[in-house]
């Protein structure tokens, strides 16, 4: 992951960039403890504002109150983009909540490093250890334990096998070639070929990540950001494979102003059968029937293609997991609450109602959809592994490549230019 310093100007710029003033966020943790009702307050910050995973959390924490009754949850549920833009302004304030979600990585080691979170090594042993490796890899710094993990999972794209047997393609590609070819034929069959959600640029990011993946290899991503140079022929290569699926009008109508979870997004896009694929994680089908339809038996998936030529193979993965960690000094409740959430009986839980991959592997019998479980097959087969590049790199760099790859899609950056804007803002993150 590097060695990143803490760059206190990163987080204030970003902070001013999302256009928030510290003075109208809630205060958060320091008021947990105490109280003449003898009552512990515990604020737990997540992202599942979609069903049914909102009322599932919801319900695991009046669970958790009924086993502890001296104890409440007060629930704080904020969209992606939100989460990540108050976090960035709360971390600058030097004040997080007392149950955060994070995705590990730089961002998580920045906020280590401020001295903000709560050293979990001794508190969770040994119900911590017991989790699956690959899941608590991206909490683990410098050897100890920062954060414990709900979910653990891969992008790939999710496709509508309808409206590829109408388009002709009889399999999913295994090549981008071959991906370039489906995408055309798509388009011949009057069928948008991709959704995405361009407004809020994460989700381009995927698809330059990895082609950057499969032109260098999975270890190069991580290279780069040590070397801080992000120029070299195959990261060029990446933008200019990205760019000619741009230059083919993929997506659907609109979408550079497109949002991911609303009712004209991209999942409702893909989820009411007017696209016929998306570029995205795990939680994709939950996300889909939430704000569309869902498509049901006609939903499938398949990993990112190969690169003719490339170094990267099919069975390098790009993804992440979920987590929760807790601020410096957060109330014992709150590692209970983690050890609870953690629990094969939570698991089995989340696995069944939310759709999510299992990090106790007590609870892996419990998939029951295909489509996950080819998820979990191409995970279990893996020969590398890259965080998301907006959470395994300081938060200056993540929102530069986010940024860089947007304007790209939008046509005002070439592919070199993606490079170098990245590789200076890496080298001024000192």
């Amino acid at each position: 992951m590097g060695d990143p310093a803490l760059s206190r100007r990163g987080f204030l710029a970003a902070s001013a960039a999302a256009g928030l003033a510290m003075t109208a966020l809630t205060a958060c943790g320091g008021d947990s403890d105490g109280g003449s009702s003898g009552t512990t307050t515990i604020e737990w910050w997540n992202i599942s504002t979609t069903e049914p995973a909102k009322s599932v959390w919801a319900a695991l924490a009046r669970k958790f109150e009924a086993q502890n009754p001296k104890v409440k949850i007060k629930i704080v549920q904020l969209e992606n983009d939100a989460y990540k833009s108050k976090m960035t302004a709360l971390t600058s304030s030097g004040k997080l909540p007392d149950i955060f979600h994070t995705w590990g990585g730089g961002v998580l080691k920045q906020q280590v490093d401020a001295g903000l979170v709560e050293d979990l090594t001794d508190s969770t042993k040994p119900w911590g250890d017991a989790l699956l490796p690959v899941a608590r890899e991206p909490y683990l710094i410098d050897d100890k334990v920062y954060g414990i993990p709900f979910d653990i999972g891969m992008i790939g794209f999710w496709y509508n096998k309808a409206l590829f047997e109408k388009a002709g393609i009889s399999a999913p590609p295994t090549t981008w070639a071959g991906f370039l070819d489906a995408v055309r034929k798509l388009k011949s069959a009057k069928v948008t070929p991709l959704a995405l959600a361009g407004k809020e640029k994460w989700p381009g990011m995927y698809y330059w990540a990895y082609l950057a993946m499969r032109t260098a290899g999975a270890d190069a991503l991580q290279k780069a950001y040590e070397d801080k140079d992000f120029t070299g022929a195959p990261f060029v290569e990446a933008g200019e494979h990205l760019d000619e699926l741009v230059g083919l009008q993929p997506f659907q109508k609109g979408y550079l102003g497109a949002a991911y979870s609303t009712p004209t997004g991209q999942a409702a896009t893909v989820g009411n059968g007017k696209a016929a694929m998306e570029l995205m994680g795990q939680w994709a089908p939950v996300v889909q029937a939430d704000a569309g339809k869902g498509l049901g038996k006609d939903l499938g998936f398949f990993p990112f293609p190969e690169v003719e030529g490339g170094k990267g193979a099919l069975t390098e993965v790009f993804g992440g997991g979920g987590g929760h960690a807790l601020r410096r000094g957060a109330p014992q409740a709150a590692v209970d609450f983690l050890k609870f959430f953690a629990s094969e009986a939570t698991d089995l839980e989340l696995v069944k109602k939310t759709g999510v991959l299992p990090v106790v592997p007590a609870a892996e019998s419990a998939i029951a959809d295909p489509n996950i479980k080819a998820v979990q097959e191409q995970l279990k087969k893996a020969t590398g592994f890259q965080l998301y590049l907006d959470q395994a790199y300081a938060p200056a760099v993540g929102q530069e490549v986010n940024d860089s790859v947007a304007a790209l899609i939008a046509g005002s950056k070439s592919p070199e230019q993606v490079g170098q804007s990245i590789t200076r803002t890496a080298k001024e993150e000192q």
